[in-house]
């Protein structure tokens, strides 16, 4: 009896030791893994954006996160349907990320450019960061000198909005009321939830004010990292990983010509659109996204396709023969295709479209991450 006593006490002692030990060897786990993360360009950042940006990174090999703007808004012949998505109607699936628009806070507007009410996106995007999605912003915002819209060329407005200059203190009104909205977007827990900000889209076109046909390359940097600078330093935005998107390129150099530095962005990317001739769209698309892997590679930053799609998709293979072959392997973390405002201006197809057979086949593909495979993944936890 003595000695079997004896043993059960040895075999408590060692139970329990075994017990310390793993619960030390979890704390050094959790700590390795809090210590491993990817920091992103804002040394302020939150935790819940750390971890997004590492596991972002973590995701690149496993295939291309798909995403689409207004996903959740509307579609082809519909508005303000609770749980409604073209893509959701095609694949069974919602996208994996998710795009909105900025544009009429700056003017205090109740909705953005295409009318959304702020308080419907809102929803959206908390909705979304619930089921383990991702947001990502552009901002199509006014000339602030002049007040007209984006599209406006007619003025070298950046020379006119920088620190000193006449009409700076206008765009810092921007910038306070996009960050007024900003800060509202929280999660359950109070938590500010992490978004991809995208401004000065398509910056190497020039159908925009901050194009560079009315704007040279040095103030155009400077405009950059005042706004950066003022979101987060001023109006306490440590919740945003910046995407410095540009238009169609055709080398590094070019692409890299307005580049703020890398402590002013986190993701690099570009817009593009096939036009017509989808055997050139494919073979430039191709040479992008190999200069695109290379600067990502060299300034440690993901890299996206910020906006892409062939208007309404004539071609019934379009996804699977153009578009796939290009994606696959390029180390590549997101795509997102446009907008689907009706049967004439849309970017996926809808029900009923040629091409959504080759869509759900797209979806499918192991290569392509929707929101039913990004899930899972819980990118909002280590």
């Amino acid at each position: 009896m003595l000695i079997e006593m004896k043993l059960n006490k040895n075999r408590l002692s060692f139970i329990v030791l075994a017990i310390l030990s793993c619960s030390v060897n979890l704390s050094i786990i959790a700590q390795s893994a809090a210590g491993n993360l990817i920091a992103p360009s804002d040394r302020k950042a939150t935790q819940e954006t750390r971890i997004l940006f590492s596991n972002m990174f973590k995701l690149v090999d496993s295939g291309v996160l798909i995403g689409h703007h207004d996903d959740l808004a509307y579609g082809v012949g519909w508005r303000n349907a609770q749980g409604r998505s073209d893509v959701k109607t095609i694949t069974g699936s919602f996208p994996a990320v998710y795009g909105w628009d900025l544009s009429g806070l700056e003017l205090g507007h109740d909705a953005d450019i295409n009318s959304i009410p702020f308080i419907q996106q809102r929803e959206f995007v908390r909705a979304i960061y619930e089921r383990g999605g991702i947001s990502t912003f552009c901002w199509h915002l006014n000339n602030p000198v002049n007040g007209k819209t984006a599209w406006d060329t007619s003025i070298h407005t950046i020379a006119q909005i920088l620190p000193g200059a006449a009409y700076h203190s206008a765009y810092k009104k921007y910038l306070d009321a996009i960050a007024s909205y900003l800060i509202t977007l929280k999660g359950d827990k109070g938590e500010a939830i992490p978004l991809l900000f995208r401004p000065f889209h398509e910056l190497t076109g020039t159908w925009f004010w901050w194009g560079k046909n009315t704007s040279n390359a040095t103030d155009f940097k400077t405009l950059w990292r005042f706004t950066i600078g003022y979101l987060r330093n001023q109006k306490g935005l440590h919740n945003l990983l910046i995407v410095y998107s540009t238009s169609d390129f055709k080398t590094g150099k070019e692409f890299l010509e307005r580049y703020p530095g890398d402590s002013y962005a986190d993701i690099l990317g570009f817009d593009t659109y096939c036009r017509s001739e989808s055997t050139k769209f494919k073979r430039d698309l191709v040479q992008s996204l190999d200069t695109l892997r290379q600067l990502t590679a060299a300034h440690h930053k993901l890299g996206s396709i910020a906006e892409i799609g062939y208007e309404g998709i004539p071609a019934s293979d379009w996804f699977t023969k153009d578009l796939l072959p290009a994606i696959t392997k390029k180390s590549l973390s997101y795509l997102m295709f446009w907008r689907n405002a009706n049967t004439h201006h849309f970017y996926v197809p809808y029900s009923g479209q040629q091409s959504a057979a080759d869509f759900t086949i797209f979806s499918k593909n192991k290569m392509t991450i929707f929101q039913n495979r990004l899930t899972p993944f819980h990118i909002y936890k280590l």
